[in-house]
């Protein structure tokens, strides 16, 4: 049996046809406060990624390293992009999500319900039918590291979705102690959501809850996976249904039913990750001071 390298901690046999033996976990950019929000932009061939502490936004290419893309950035976490390839953003120092318009303009999708500031907007994905769906932990609010020291005005910390039509901004999920990444299975009946409010809370346990699309409703279908490591943050399916979460120790791989296929061991605590590269084979992972990059047998769904 082929071993694996040092990176790789296979669980289950499964996770040996999603990675490869002779693929290294590569340092593409070092010297970062706290990275965030990873997306890849295929047809600039770059890849975009927040900077917190530092309010930045970053851009990476092979071709040309590392460079500022927004500064300051109001404090910018999660992006993704939508159906036209805009970049959304959220930006915990003004308490909103953000559209990046063709020419570099920012038009604010929400920043308040129920007559209320948000909290501190934490990550974002868009669904098929152009709807914006994002969470509203307080991590931007609790000090002045990665925002502004405030008391939130929300009652709770919501997942909120943005109708595509009419713009509205409505909770659709209210029972999180800190709700953090969300991504949607590849059918888009399924809605998964990290739980990280053991950050703060230690009786606060580290799982992604899984929430099954009913018509125009959710419908809470209990705990997908639990974390092992640390606390899920952001997470992302690959085209095979499998889910792929940050954790304490690196990346953790879970099948569609939940099993835990196995890691991706990351010397710097885990933030985000997302897939990308030319072949869409890179899976790029943010992680504390740095990001890096490595080779996985599949593509992001």
């Amino acid at each position: 049996m082929i071993e694996s390298p040092s990176h790789l901690d296979i669980r289950d046999d499964r996770f040996r046809a999603l990675t490869h033996p002779m693929a290294r976990l590569e340092r593409i950019a070092e010297g970062f406060t706290w990275t965030e929000g990873p997306v890849w932009f295929g047809d600039h061939a770059c890849l975009l990624f927040s900077d917190i502490p530092s309010q930045r936004i970053m851009r990476w290419s092979e071709a040309e390293g590392v460079s500022v893309f927004r500064q300051p950035s109001g404090f910018n976490n999660g992006n993704t992009r939508d159906r036209q390839g805009r970049l959304i953003g959220c930006r915990h120092g003004f308490r909103d999500v953000v559209r990046t318009e063709v020419d570099g303009s920012l038009t604010v999708l929400a920043d308040s319900w129920d007559g209320k500031r948000l909290n501190s907007p934490n990550d974002v994905v868009v669904s098929r039918d152009g709807a914006v769906w994002f969470t509203d932990p307080t991590y931007g609010r609790i000090s002045n590291f990665e925002g502004h020291r405030e008391a939130p005005e929300q009652e709770a910390r919501h997942v909120f979705r943005i109708d595509p039509d009419t713009g509205e901004v409505a909770p659709v999920i209210s029972d999180f102690v800190q709700p953090n990444g969300l991504c949607f299975s590849r059918d888009e009946r399924r809605l998964y959501i990290a739980e990280s409010g053991s950050s703060h809370d230690d009786s606060v346990p580290s799982i992604i809850r899984q929430f099954d699309l009913d018509g125009g409703a959710l419908r809470d279908a209990g705990v997908f996976a639990e974390i092992d490591t640390g606390l899920p943050d952001g997470i992302r399916i690959d085209a095979e249904g499998n889910l792929w979460s940050s954790a304490g120790d690196g990346v953790h791989c879970f099948a569609p039913d939940g099993t835990l296929l196995g890691k991706i061991l990351v010397p710097e605590t885990v933030s985000n990750l997302c897939f990308g590269g030319r072949d869409g084979h890179r899976l790029f992972i943010t992680a504390t001071t740095s990001v890096y990059r490595v080779f996985v047998d599949v593509e992001g769904g």
